[in-house]
Order: C-alpha cells, then structure tokens, then sequence
C-alpha cells in the first residue's frame, strides 16, 4: 500500500503519518508546513510537498501535474486521508469574515473534494483504492459559534454517502469522526473567547478530565480500521463506535 496524508506537519495528520510509515507505508504528505521529524525517522518512505491546500486554485495546478500518478504508480493498494482542516471562523454568524469563510470551506471541503475525484483517477485502474475523511461529531450536531465548522464536516460527510452510492470499482469510503483529541486544534478552542464560543468550558473540563484521546491512539485505530475488511462498509462512522 502506498498512502497521501493531507495536514501530516502535526497533530492527528502527523500521528497518522507516523503510524502509517511505521508499518512500513509509504507516505506522500501534503501540508503547508513540512514534518522534519518524520523525515529524519523516514526518510526513504516519506515524500512530502508544500501545499496550501485552502487555495483551490493551487490545488488544481498541483493536481494537474506529475506527482501523484507518479507517486501511486505500481501500488496495487493505495489510501488517501484526508485530515487536514481548521476550526475558523469560530463565533456567531455576523463575526465571521467573508475571507476566513472561504478559507475554511477550501481547506475543509473543496480541497478533499478534489483530492478524492484526482485520486479515484490516478494510479493502476486495478489498484484498490480507500479513502478517509477525518469528519466530525460536529458534521452530525450542530454547535453554536461552530457554523462553518459543522457545516464543512457536514459536508464531507455527505461527500461519502453520495460517493458509495456510485459504486465505483475497486473504491471504498468513510467519513469517519475520530473523537475529541488533544491536538492544537483544542488549544485553539480552550483559547476562544467565552462570548464568541459558549461551549468553551465544556471543552475546558475535558481537558482537566483527562477525557482527551492523544494524536497515537487515534491515529493507531483509524489506521487500524482504515487497513480492515470492514471499512468502507458504511460511509459515515464514529471511531467511538
């Protein structure tokens, strides 16, 4: 198998970049930022390039080059994840800037959007092909101040039931909500403002809880499940479940 992992510089995208090298997988990583530790570890099953993967424009001119075919040629078993994402803009609908909306939704969903269609493409018309969405609990509740948040995950979401259901060959999906992580991305929530984001203290108690799952052993069960029989059997998943 060979794998792209989009957001592989940190967090949950680089625990799952690890936990896939360590098996021996290789790795494309798309981030805008490279991850000097998994090269250093992995330098020979680590390819990674510089990609800012909100911009849609740059991501079809990168799409439209060499690099993947090239990198998933002769795999008769390729992956992609797609885990890169952002939580911004994040307070009430008349506090959001039109900028960071549209940040949002290219790095949130149109990013994986086109990734998936480039990748479903790419490679041996044999190979076997998985793709994961990293979703939410928050593409399936709606949250206050989290609008955009829940309606991008939401959409990936949607992005997979509508992709099982044209029963392409050789292709499966998930779009899988992995829990509540100890990643920058809580930091970030821990550090919103009250009056923009009310539910910051239910995530503040989280944390004093010890109720965050660390970026390994998310990564080892998505990883798990992303390698099993069983994935792709339903489009939407929990990994709580």
């Amino acid at each position: 198998m060979k794998a792209i992992v989009t957001g592989h510089s940190r967090g949950l995208g680089a625990a799952i970049a690890a936990n896939l090298l360590a098996r021996g997988i290789p790795v494309l990583g798309l981030s805008r930022a490279g991850n000097t530790d998994l090269q250093q570890r992995f330098a020979q099953m680590l390819e990674q390039h510089a990609l800012d993967l909100s911009d849609p424009a740059l991501c079809a001119e990168w799409l439209a080059g060499p690099v993947l075919q090239r990198f998933l040629a002769g795999s008769d078993s390729i992956a992609l994840i797609n885990n890169a994402g952002t939580m911004q803009p994040v307070g009430q609908i008349e506090h959001q800037a039109c900028a960071a909306i549209a940040a949002a939704v290219g790095l949130n969903v149109t990013a994986p959007l086109m990734l998936t269609a480039a990748f479903a493409a790419a490679g041996s018309a044999a190979a076997e092909r998985r793709v994961m969405h990293i979703s939410s609990g928050a593409g399936r509740n709606a949250y206050a101040s989290w609008s955009i948040y829940c309606a991008t995950k939401a959409a990936l979401d949607h992005h997979a039931r509508a992709v099982a259901l044209d029963q392409s060959a050789r292709l499966r999906i998930c779009s899988m909500a992995p829990g509540v992580i100890d990643t920058d991305m809580q930091a970030d929530i821990r550090a919103s403002p009250l009056a923009r984001f009310p539910m910051r203290e239910r995530f503040e108690a989280l944390q004093r809880n010890g109720e965050l799952s660390s970026p390994a052993a998310c990564a080892q069960g998505l990883v798990d499940y992303l390698l099993s029989e069983n994935f792709g059997a339903t489009p939407v998943a929990d990994l709580r479940d």
